[in-house]
């Protein structure tokens, strides 16, 4: 069975880190580009961050670029990402997604939700002091 488990999400104060994990089970995730992705009460679901399946190429929104950086461990079959100066506009469930890459587009990620086939359950990050 194909799973993708998040962890690492609490409560911060604004400025403050956390790095959330994302543990894949059933599968590995040598073939799969990865997502994250976060979901706001209210608002729609948008892109974080990606990295592609090779690992050489990841993307960020430009609101996250320079606070966030997403990485895999090929060994553990997992999903990091660090977020760092984190903001109250920054609290929401994360999830962590992933989609299948052929070998032509091992370079390649995107941040667009409806592009991933499987999805974690999401963990709170809520940002407040």
């Amino acid at each position: 069975q194909l799973q993708l488990v998040e962890s690492g999400g609490g409560l911060v104060q604004p400025g403050g880190s956390l790095r959330l994990s994302c543990q894949a089970s059933g599968f590995t995730l040598d073939y799969y580009a990865i997502g994250w992705f976060r979901q706001a009460p209210g608002k729609e679901r948008e892109g974080v961050s990606c990295i592609s399946r090779s690992g050489s190429a990841t993307n960020y929104p430009d609101s996250m670029k320079g606070r966030f950086t997403i990485s895999r461990d090929y060994g553990k079959n997992a999903i990091y990402l660090e977020m760092n100066s984190l903001k109250p506009e920054d609290t929401a469930i994360y999830y962590c997604a992933a989609r299948v890459m052929g070998t032509s587009f091992q370079n390649i990620c995107g941040l667009r939700p409806y592009e991933y086939a499987y999805w974690g359950q999401g963990t709170q990050v809520t940002v407040s002091s």
